[in-house]
C-alpha cells in the first residue's frame, strides 16, 4: 500500500524535505570525519577507549531512544497510559545506577571488548559460544523492528512501497556505520538525542494545549470509559502487567519488570555496555550510564504524554481504544497520527527528521554492538584465528552489511505486531533475563561453575520460551505484556536454580583464575577508578551522581503513583 492511500499520509512541503535533508547531510559527513579516525579494529569497535563522559552518557541514551523508546512507549502511552513510566523510574533508573557503580568496574577494569567476552573469562566457552550467538541473534531481530519503523516513515513521507523504503532506509543507516564506526555512531547518537527533544517536545506541548492542559487530559482520560482515572496513576498498573489483582501486578512489575528485564537488559546488554567501554577511564566508564539516567527520568514526559494525547485527542485512536476500530491503525500509529493533526509545517519536518533520528540510533546500535560481537566473539574466537588487524577492521565493515541484510528480512517479523512493546519485552524475557541471572550469580557466587555458566542460560532461555508458547497458545491468560514478566521471572528463577544445582556438581574455578571477576576475590582499589585530571569535582563522582539520580525517581514515583 502507498502511503497516499493511507490515513497517516503526512503533507509534508518543501520546507520539511529541506530540513530532512540537512539532518542527513550533518549525519553522513559525521559519517565521513569519523573514518579519518579509525586506523584498527579498537577504533572501529570502541572508539579507542577515548571518548569524554558526557559524550558516552548521552550516547547510551541516546541508543535506547530508537524505535521501541519512541513508538513503542508512545503507544504503550495510548493503550496504558501513565503505568508505562514504569519502563523508565522502575525498568531503567535503578539498574543504569547499579551498572556503572558495581558492574562497569568489571567490564572496564577488565579490558573485555564485549559482554560476551566477559562471559568468556568467567565461564569458558560454551557459555561465550552460546551468549555471542544469542546476542548476535538478538540484535538483527531488534535492529528489523527499527528498520521496519524507519522505512514506515519514508513509505508515509515520500509515498514508496514498503520493501523500497526498508533498502532505503537501511542503506542510510549502513552508510555511516560503516564508514566511521562506533565512533560515527555515538557522535550520530549525540546529534540524534538532540534532534530528538527539539521534534518532540513542541509535539507534547501543543498537544497539551490542544487538550486544555494537565488538567483538560486528566478530566478526557477520566471520562473515557475504555481507560479511567486508573491511566493516570503509576501504580499499581494492572493493565500493563496483564494481572487483575493489585499485589500481583505490583510484584510483577516490580520483580518481573524491575529486576529481571530491567536488570537484565540494562547490565549485560552489549548495546549499552559498548558506549561505556568506549570512554576514556575507569571513572568515565562508570558515569555513562548514570550520567544517561538523567535524562532518561524525563523521556516519559515526551514520549508517553503524546501517546495519551492522541488516545483521547485522535478520532482513528478513540475508536481503536473502544474496539470499533477498522483495523486501519494500531496504537503504534498514535504518534504518527498526533503529528498529522497538529503540526504545521516546518515543525512537521522537524519531528519526522527526530522519528528518523529515534529509528537511525536504534537501528546503529544495534548493528554496532552486532559487528563487535561477529567479529571478536564468533569469527575471530572460533573461525578464522590469529590474522592481522587490518583483515578483523574489514570484516567489521562487512559484518555490518551482513547485519542489515538479515535485519531487512526480520523487519517483516516485526511488521505483524500492533504493539511493538509486546515484541520486544518478549526478546529480551528470552535473551536478556537468563543472561542477567547468570552474571549476577557468577559475580557475586565464586563457587558457580563454567558448565552451570551455560547450561543455566540455556535452562532460563528455555524456560521464557515455555511461558511465551503457553500464553500463545492461550493454555495461560497473560494479557498486555504479562507474558514477557512472568517469562522473564520464570527464566531468571530457573535459571539460577539449574546453575546452584549444576555448580554443586562440578568443580569451580580458583580463587586466583577469578580475581578481577568476582566482587569478593577482587580488592578494592580494582574496583575503583584513581581520579585523573579533571576527575576530582564532586559532580564526577559516580556514587554521588547515583545518589542524586536515586532520590529524583523516587520523588517521581511519589508525584505521579
Amino acid at each position: 500500500m502507498l502511503a497516499q492511500d493511507s490515513i497517516l499520509r503526512l503533507d509534508a512541503t518543501a520546507i520539511d524535505y529541506i530540513i530532512i535533508a540537512l539532518y542527513f547531510t550533518f549525519v553522513l559527513g559525521i559519517g565521513y570525519l569519523a573514518k579519518r579516525a579509525v586506523s584498527n579494529s579498537l577504533d572501529f569497535f570502541l572508539s579507542g577507549r577515548s571518548l569524554p563522559a558526557w559524550v558516552t552518557g548521552l550516547a547510551f541514551i541516546s541508543a535506547n531512544l530508537g524505535a521501541i523508546e519512541i513508538m513503542g512507549m508512545s503507544a504503550n502511552g495510548a493503550q496504558y497510559g501513565m503505568p508505562t513510566v514504569h519502563y523508565f523510574w522502575i525498568g531503567a533508573i535503578p539498574a543504569m545506577l547499579f551498572l556503572g557503580v558495581v558492574m562497569m568496574p568489571f567490564y572496564y577494569g577488565s579490558k573485555v571488548r564485549s559482554v560476551p567476552e566477559f562471559m568468556l573469562r568467567r565461564f569458558g566457552k560454551t557459555a561465550h559460544l552460546v551468549n555471542a550467538i544469542s546476542f548476535a541473534v538478538a540484535q538483527v531481530l531488534i535492529a528489523g523492528v527499527n528498520l521496519f519503523l524507519l522505512a514506515t516513515i519514508v513509505n508515509v513521507l515520500l509515498g514508496w512501497p514498503i520493501w523500497l523504503s526498508l533498502i532505503i532506509a537501511a542503506a542510510i543507516v549502513l552508510s555511516y556505520i560503516t564508514l566511521g564506526g562506533l565512533s560515527a555512531a555515538i557522535y550520530n547518537e549525540v546529534l540524534q538525542f538532540f534532534v530528538i527533544v527539539a521534534a518532540l517536545l513542541p509535539l507534547t506541548i501543543i498537544g497539551l494545549h490542544k487538550v486544555g492542559g494537565w488538567q483538560g487530559l486528566v478530566d478526557k482520560i477520566t471520562a473515557d470509559p475504555n481507560g479511567g482515572s486508573q491511566q493516570l496513576h503509576a501504580w499499581p498498573g494492572e493493565q500493563l502487567s496483564g494481572f487483575t489483582s493489585s499485589w500481583l501486578s505490583v510484584i510483577g512489575v516490580v520483580f518481573g519488570l524491575g529486576f529481571v528485564l530491567s536488570f537484565g537488559y540494562w547490565t549485560t546488554n552489549f548495546v549499552e555496555v559498548q558506549r561505556a567501554l568506549a570512554s576514556k577511564n575507569m571513572s568515565a566508564a562508570r558515569r555513562t550510564p548514570i550520567i544517561g539516567s538523567f535524562p532518561k527520568m524525563f523521556i516519559p514526559f515526551i514520549v508517553i504524554i503524546p501517546g495519551m494525547i492522541a488516545a483521547v485527542a485522535v478520532p482513528e485512536m478513540q475508536q481503536l481504544k473502544a474496539n470499533k476500530g477498522d483495523g486501519s491503525v494500531t496504537y503504534n500509529d498514535a504518534l504518527l497520527l498526533l503529528m498529522r493533526d497538529l503540526l504545521p509545517n516546518g515543525m512537521l519536518g522537524l519531528a519526522i527528521t527526530g522519528l528518523l533520528a529515534s529509528f537511525m540510533a536504534g537501528m546503529a546500535a544495534n548493528l554496532s554492538s552486532f559487528n563487535t560481537v561477529f567479529t571478536y566473539d564468533l569469527v575471530e574466537r572460533y573461525i578464522v584465528k590469529d590474522r592481522d588487524d587490518a583483515f578483523y577492521l574489514r570484516l567489521g565493515r562487512w559484518a555490518t552489511v551482513g547485519g542489515t541484510i538479515v535485519a531487512i528480512g526480520t523487519a517483516a517479523i516485526a511488521s505483524g505486531y500492533s504493539n511493538l512493546m509486546d515484541y520486544l519485552q518478549q526478546l529480551f524475557s528470552f535473551f536478556n533475563a537468563p543472561l542477567f541471572a547468570t552474571f549476577i550469580l557468577g559475580m557475586f557466587w565464586k563457587r558457580m561453575t563454567a558448565t552451570a555458566g551455560w547450561v543455566g542460560l540455556v535452562s532460563g532461555t528455555s524456560t521464557a520460551i515455555l511461558v511465551f508458547i503457553l500464553s500463545e497458545t492461550g493454555a495461560i491468560d497473560l494479557p498486555g505484556q504479562g507474558a514477557s514478566f512472568v517469562g522473564a521471572g520464570a527464566a531468571f528463577v530457573v535459571d539460577i536454580l539449574v546453575s546452584i544445582v549444576v555448580s554443586m556438581a562440578t568443580r569451580p574455578k580458583t580463587d586466583e583464575e577469578l580475581k578481577g571477576l568476582v566482587y569478593s576475590l577482587t580488592p578494592k582499589q580494582d574496583r575503583t577508578e584513581v581520579a585523573e585530571e579533571g576527575d576530582h569535582g564532586w559532580y564526577r563522582k559516580p556514587t554521588v551522581l547515583a545518589g542524586i539520580s536515586l532520590a529524583m525517581v523516587v520523588v517521581l514515583n511519589i508525584v505521579f503513583g
